[in-house]
């Protein structure tokens, strides 16, 4: 006679705040709960040190979790496979390869991609394929010419990493950021402004990408992934993940969903992964807390979060609400935060 079947938790997408999870599951996982981490790689870039691996600050690696040795060590499962479907009825995930994967309780952590802006550009999001172009494209053009559509900090940062790699070469090469707007506080809009002129890459607002360039990047505003809208799962009017306080969806309660692909219910938070990572220690608690039955912790963001851009060398713009102020030491402590962030999971 067999003994009850065990809780199986599904972690869809090995984002910030599923890398977390794994690292708190270390203890947890157990006979009566297994635990598996779907992901389409075998590791995770950390979006906050993709601008310095494009200037030259860290190799790769330096920017990623690996996965799957991570989830090993936690002692959960982990799937290499792209994710088709979410069907929320039936409690499975569909796999590209026409597998399924059922799951009792189920995580999203699956991001955001860039909105479609312009034709022929190249998403910076799944970071993997965008960096894998970018070494193409220096392989391939000693002086290329490149546009960037976006302006949020996301944009300004990698057109500044993008001409600082390229000043460093022989041949150099050109940057132009593309924008329908530039929506920073006044004081910060000057200062970005201020680095993007001593790089010499012009800001153009309301125009779009005109004449050849040899690469089009794209960094615009985040868009939900079709799976979302298609799952049953309710979602808000851009097709993310309605969850309530405790990252639980509105309508399911047996799926939660934190980072860009979740959309608080009654708030309109960026789509950063400051908030992924905030929400990261509260999906884990959350996650242990729903298979043992227990009351829900509430996840309460922050009113106001710090931002530090980095402006292609070790120089940094950092703000918080009307405060601004830059200098290499403010690179230092957003390449210190980064690091400390990241060194978890070795």
């Amino acid at each position: 006679m067999t003994g009850p079947r065990a809780t199986r938790i599904v972690l869809l997408g090995g984002g910030h705040a599923h890398a977390f999870v794994l690292l708190k599951f270390r203890d947890f996982v157990s006979k009566n709960l297994e635990t598996v981490l779907v992901s389409p790689g075998p590791s995770h870039t950390y979006s906050g040190m993709v601008p310095g691996v494009i200037a030259g600050h860290y190799a790769p690696a330096q920017a990623q979790i690996d996965l799957a040795s991570l989830a090993r060590r936690a002692g959960a499962g982990f799937v290499q496979a792209q994710a088709v479907a979410i069907d929320a009825a039936d409690k499975q995930v569909v796999l590209a390869d026409g597998s399924s994967a059922r799951y009792d309780v189920l995580s999203l952590d699956v991001g955001s991609v860039p909105a479609e802006t312009a034709p022929d550009s190249v998403a910076v999001k799944p970071f993997d394929p965008f960096l894998a172009r970018w070494h193409d494209l220096l392989q391939a053009h000693d002086a290329p010419r490149i546009a960037v559509v976006g302006a949020g900090a996301g944009g300004v940062e990698i057109a500044m990493a993008m001409k600082y790699a390229l000043d460093r070469r022989a041949a150099g090469g050109t940057v132009e950021l593309y924008s329908d707007r530039f929506a920073f506080a006044p004081a910060l809009a000057a200062r970005i402004r201020g680095a993007l002129d001593r790089l010499a890459i012009p800001l153009r607002i309301g125009a779009a990408p005109a004449g050849a360039f040899d690469a089009t990047f794209r960094v615009t505003g985040a868009t939900a992934l079709p799976l979302l809208g298609d799952s049953g799962l309710r979602t808000d009017a851009h097709g993310f993940v309605l969850v309530d306080a405790s990252l639980r969806s509105v309508s399911h309660p047996d799926v939660f969903a934190a980072g860009d692909c979740a959309s608080l219910e009654g708030l309109a938070l960026p789509k950063s992964g400051v908030y992924a990572v905030r929400q990261a220690p509260v999906l884990a608690e959350n996650l242990k807390r729903v298979v043992r039955g227990m009351a829900m912790l509430d996840f309460t963001p922050q009113r106001e979060s710090l931002a530090l851009i980095s402006c292609g060398a070790r120089y940094a713009i950092a703000s918080r609400s009307a405060w601004s102020a830059e200098g290499r030491w403010a690179w230092r402590w957003k390449d210190w935060l980064d690091r400390r962030w990241i060194g978890r999971f070795s």
